[in-house]
Parts: structure tokens; C-alpha cells; sequence
């Protein structure tokens, strides 16, 4: 999977609520911050569908109308949506030179799907993206064990941790809540 070094996005499904968070930072390079409240977290598809990215600004927007599209297409079904966003960004030759990764949810399924053809559905109800992901979803499995914290407080304490380790991560949150 592609290494990404500009974000944290994370997804948390627990007691029939699904939330979406991502922090605002925007990440010129490696070398200086340039915004601190970007929102790169949305809802799709009349408000059913959680989707957020991490990589390159522009062809993360790319793959959102993409995915928006497919998504009419199929009705809001989640998993159908992302295995075709899936094949055509690995087989288009213009999808498959963009650089990011995708996070989207429903009320049942969380999905992570990347250009290189990968649909990664994680066993468990957390899953995160970015260069932050490996601390927000540490974080994020440990409140959702050990706390009883309702999914939208787990969603914002891992993003707080995660902010406070990875340096392309802030503490400027932006949530989705599915209900």
C-alpha cells in the first residue's frame, strides 16, 4: 500500500454510529504547513456514506466525484461502489497515476481502497488512513475496548493522540457522523 505522509483519517462504527474524522493539516511537501483547517472528510450519497482521504489534494477530490458518481450509479451500496472505483482507478490510465487512499463507511461496512487495486475491508469496526493512521487506530481500538466512550468521543481522543505524535497530523478535527 501506498505510503502516505499527510494526514490521519479515521473511521470508528460502534453501537449503531459511524464516524468519519480527519485532521485539518495540509502538508506542502515534507517541509512547511501551509493550512491547519482543511476538511478532508465528507458525506456521500444523500448523507449515507462517510469518505475520506489521504494524499495529494487534487486527486483525492478526483476520486471523491469519482466514487460519488459510482455510487449513483449502484444505488449507495458501499462495497459495489468501491470494488468498481477499485478496478477503474488500477486499469484507467489517468485514474491510476493519482496518489492517495480512500476511507469510506456506512452504518455495516468500512472499506479502505487505494490505485493499486486494493479493497481492504479490516475485520474490525476502526480502520484509518495516513501518516497518522497507525496511532489514531492503536488509539481508537483501545477506547473501543477498554472505555466506554460512544464512537463519535473515540473518534476525537484517537485523532487527539494521533495529533500529538505524527507531525503531519493536527488537532483541527472535522467529523462526519452517520446515525
Amino acid at each position: 500500500m501506498t505510503k502516505i505522509r499527510s494526514t490521519t483519517i479515521l473511521s470508528v462504527r460502534h453501537a449503531g454510529i459511524t464516524v468519519m474524522a480527519g485532521d485539518g493539516q495540509v502538508t506542502f511537501g515534507q517541509s512547511y504547513i501551509m493550512k491547519h483547517k482543511a476538511h478532508k472528510v465528507r458525506t456521500l450519497y444523500h448523507g449515507k456514506v462517510l469518505a475520506g482521504f489521504a494524499g495529494t489534494s487534487a486527486d483525492a477530490l478526483t476520486l471523491f466525484e469519482k466514487f460519488e458518481k459510482t455510487l449513483e450509479k449502484f444505488h449507495g451500496q458501499l462495497k459495489r461502489s468501491a470494488v468498481e472505483l477499485a478496478k477503474d482507478w488500477r486499469t484507467d490510465k489517468v485514474l491510476r497515476r493519482l496518489e492517495a487512499l480512500l476511507l469510506v463507511a456506512d452504518k455495516s461496512a468500512t472499506l479502505i481502497i487505494s490505485g493499486t487495486g486494493d479493497l481492504i475491508e479490516p475485520d474490525e469496526p476502526v480502520a484509518a488512513i495516513g501518516s497518522g493512521g497507525p496511532y489514531a487506530l492503536a488509539a481508537a481500538k483501545a477506547l473501543l475496548k477498554h472505555s466506554q466512550l460512544n464512537a463519535e468521543e473515540i473518534a476525537r481522543e484517537a485523532m487527539l493522540i494521533a495529533s500529538s505524535i505524527c507531525p503531519y497530523t493536527n488537532n483541527e478535527l472535522v467529523l462526519e457522523i452517520l446515525k
